[in-house]
């Protein structure tokens, strides 16, 4: 793991001053200091909970990207051995995020396991799914990430509500992402057209099923012939288990959760291309 999360303590952030509007990295305001809210046997927890694996979801990145498991252990070696659990934790990922917490480090080995080149997320808030996608991007030592927000809060924890755009993203991770704000589908489109050829999409923009099948449909049209398509909260409506049906397959999950993450690959465990209508 680089050493670039090394010494990376909390900071506060404040809107980026004199960026473009919509294309705004967070300003970093190293005077304001995030409280610490969490007891050290609070904080273990915490971090222990951040490296959990079930077996089931790593035997299902191992299908989508080949990766033998040699592999997928040296890759939860990194994550241990590094300081990016207590760099998130520093900056505010505490309880509040307690569901979603192993999900974080699944997203770094499926992408240290794949190498996108290109990664688009939406839904983005605090940056929590940003910081591990984008230490596993910099571990690789290549690959982008653009990401949309903000996300919505309704249904998540109230600490969710207290935290900045994009806090949770150490400066040492921030020279592959590009956050764009204005959380529109207008603003998607955009991305998508400027990327042209997706590697990995990750849908986590709430529980609007209207919203959950354009993002869906919309990202599946750009991914690569070895892309992977991901959403967040598949429990949360049809949306996952209707755009999986128009592809052939049974509704595909990474984890269970909760909350459950849904994942398909293009190109299918049996050498298939799942791409059909949708």
């Amino acid at each position: 793991m680089p050493s670039t999360f090394r010494g990376a303590g909390p900071v506060g952030l404040s809107p980026d001053r004199g960026a473009p509007v919509g294309d705004a990295v967070p300003y970093v305001d190293r005077s304001v200091r995030l409280p610490s809210l969490l007891t050290p046997a609070a904080r273990k927890g915490v971090r222990q909970r951040m490296l959990l694996f079930r077996q089931a979801s790593l035997d299902r990145i191992a299908a989508l990207t080949e990766a033998s498991p040699a592999d997928l252990q040296r890759f939860r070696r990194e994550i241990r051995e590094s300081e990016l659990p207590d760099t998130l934790l520093n900056r505010g990922a505490g309880m509040a995020f307690t569901r979603e917490l192993p999900q974080g480090a699944l997203l770094y080995l499926l992408v240290r396991a794949a190498r996108p080149r290109v990664v688009v997320e939406t839904g983005v808030r605090p940056g929590y799914s940003t910081t591990w996608i984008l230490a596993a991007l910099q571990a690789n030592g290549e690959g982008l990430l653009t990401s949309l927000g903000p996300g919505p809060t309704a249904g998540r924890p109230n600490g969710v509500h207290d935290v900045t755009v994009g806090q949770f993203v150490p400066p040492g991770l921030r020279s592959r992402w590009t956050l764009a704000l204005g959380n529109t589908e207008e603003r998607l489109r955009e991305i998508l057209a400027s990327a042209r050829e997706v590697d990995l999409f990750f849908y986590d923009n709430g529980p609007s099923v209207a919203r959950a099948r354009f993002e869906l449909h919309a990202a599946w049209e750009v991914l690569s012939d070895r892309g992977i398509l991901l959403a967040h909260h598949i429990e949360a409506n049809a949306a996952w288990r209707d755009f999986c049906q128009l592809q052939g397959v049974p509704p595909q999950t990474l984890d269970p959760g909760p909350p459950p993450m849904g994942a398909l690959g293009v190109r299918l465990q049996d050498g298939r291309i799942a791409k059909g209508p949708g």
